[in-house]
């Protein structure tokens, strides 16, 4: 597994695979939270920042070869705080990948890549998910320190 930076040219892939994410995640969504505009699309409002706001960081998930998910993660300041802190924006795997330890992975890296305090949420319906965030928290502390 690799993790490739997404120049700006590339951000139309990842805009696609964003849908694709938001598809799956608009299950577990309050309706009102999550749902296509008048184009029958998601939209994410915040991709765009990820190529004009310093601090933002669009990946690729590469396995073999082939493009198998996303992540996004941005450096965020917290007021009189100057410890560096990280936040996993989005993080997706498309389904043809999961259950694979790709996402455990991409975390260890993304966890090496960036060293600060991590800040990495999920929804509480999103049992799969759930287990992936029990068992990372261990790893998270072992990379950080």
């Amino acid at each position: 597994m690799e993790l490739q930076r997404v120049s700006f040219e590339q951000k139309t892939i990842i805009r696609n695979l964003m849908e694709l994410y938001q598809y799956d995640m608009s299950q577990y969504e309050e309706e009102s939270d999550n749902d296509v505009n008048e184009y029958g699309l998601y939209d994410y409002k915040y991709l765009d920042h990820y190529w004009t706001e310093k601090g933002r960081h669009p990946f690729f998930v590469i396995r073999s070869g082939k493009l198998a998910g996303f992540v996004l993660a941005r450096e965020v300041t917290v007021a009189g705080d100057l410890s560096p802190r990280v936040s996993m924006g989005e993080f997706s795997i498309l389904r043809k990948y999961r259950r694979k330890g790709i996402g455990n992975e991409v975390a260890i890296k993304m966890f090496g890549m960036f060293k600060g305090i991590w800040s990495v949420s999920w929804l509480k319906k999103i049992r799969q998910q759930r287990h992936f965030g029990r068992g990372q928290s261990q790893n998270t502390q072992k990379v950080n320190t």
